[in-house]
């Protein structure tokens, strides 16, 4: 029997193939939708994962702003932050953040997901979204992926 056969690979930044995803979120649930651009993110949808290591795609979300949230979690969820200075506590629904912001819930969302270290930081960077359906990373040639 070889030996070899059974050794674990373990990839490094200059083995990892970095591609580009795009994901369309328009009538998606935002849980569901998130936990699996975080597998992209991360990397966990490929044969050579490694944890430490950013070997996952780069991720371009189009139609935010069409995500879904079921039962009464656009007006009764709460996203709490706080300004830094004494009383700055500030609230706010994501129906709120929508009308501000279309992609803010989204990255809210995948960023409350993805590991809360320097690796997550770095996985933050890869993701890309858009409210609309236009995006400006044509010279990537990114690939459509159905979720």
């Amino acid at each position: 029997m070889d030996q070899l056969s059974y050794k674990t690979i373990s990839a490094n930044r200059q083995t990892v193939e970095k591609n580009w995803v795009v994901v369309d979120a328009s009538n998606q649930i935002l849980g569901r939708f998130s936990s699996q651009v975080v597998n992209i993110l991360t990397g966990k949808n490929k044969t050579n994962y490694t944890p430490n290591v950013d070997c996952g795609d780069n991720v371009i979300v189009i139609n935010a702003e069409k995500v879904r949230l079921t039962g009464k979690k656009l007006t009764d969820k709460v996203y709490t932050r706080h300004t830094g200075h004494p009383g700055g506590q500030r609230f706010a629904t994501p129906k709120e953040l929508f009308a501000k912001d279309g992609r803010k819930v989204v990255e809210m969302a995948i960023k409350g997901m993805l590991p809360k270290n320097r690796l997550g930081s770095k996985l933050y960077r890869n993701l890309y979204v858009y409210a609309g359906s236009e995006h400006p990373h044509q010279a990537q040639n990114p690939t459509t992926v159905e979720l």
